[in-house]
């Protein structure tokens, strides 16, 4: 009987409803936060800012949380060749066969004219000791891409970081940013 009583007493004190309301508010915001941070948002780059084209190098960052994609799934071309400078820490996967090659005078791996890769997994590792390596806190990642009859060279800086990862996602889409001016914000006027 006691404990029906102690019962009762807690459920009517006007304390109690807001106390466990407030409980419930911040349990769902901390669970809001991880599932926002483990879903982290897609970046977008037009391709030719990706190709260099507005005089700066695209940058992609690579966490040793998660991996990094680069898509380029809008554009409707096939990647046919990656270069990594710098392969000590980040290792390179592909949605689909990939010609790999081992040094200029190695034999090739795959099927080379028939390259189906569409998305480049980037994916941060432990750093390797390379000898004659330089020590540096990003690589150049180069692609050569090919579709609607043309080939792409497209080129980005790779970033190293050790927080929490921001995207996880960067997907290169066709065509160019428009400005005021009208002109396309890709091509630099001439000096």
């Amino acid at each position: 009987m006691n404990k029906i009583l102690f019962h009762n007493k807690i459920i009517r004190n006007p304390y109690f409803l807001p106390l466990v309301s407030l409980f419930f508010s911040a349990a769902t915001l901390l669970l809001a936060d991880r599932v926002l941070a483990n879903n982290a948002v897609l970046r977008s780059i037009f391709a030719c800012q990706a190709q260099g084209l507005g005089g700066a190098i695209p940058e992609i960052t690579v966490w040793y949380d998660q991996g990094t994609n680069l898509s380029f799934l809008p554009t409707g071309e096939t990647v046919r060749k990656v270069w990594l400078d710098d392969p000590s820490q980040v290792t390179l996967d592909f949605d689909g066969p990939m010609c790999v090659q081992f040094g200029q005078q190695a034999s090739n791996t795959g099927d080379c004219e028939n390259s189906a890769a569409d998305v480049i997994h980037l994916r941060r590792i432990q750093k390797l000791s390379i000898p004659n390596l330089p020590n540096r806190d990003s690589t150049l990642l180069t692609v050569v891409t090919e579709g609607q009859g043309r080939r792409n060279l497209y080129t980005f800086r790779v970033l190293y970081s050790n927080g929490k990862p921001e995207y996880n996602t960067l997907t290169v889409y066709p065509g160019q940013p428009s400005s005021s001016s009208g002109q396309s914000s890709c091509v630099r006027a001439n000096s």
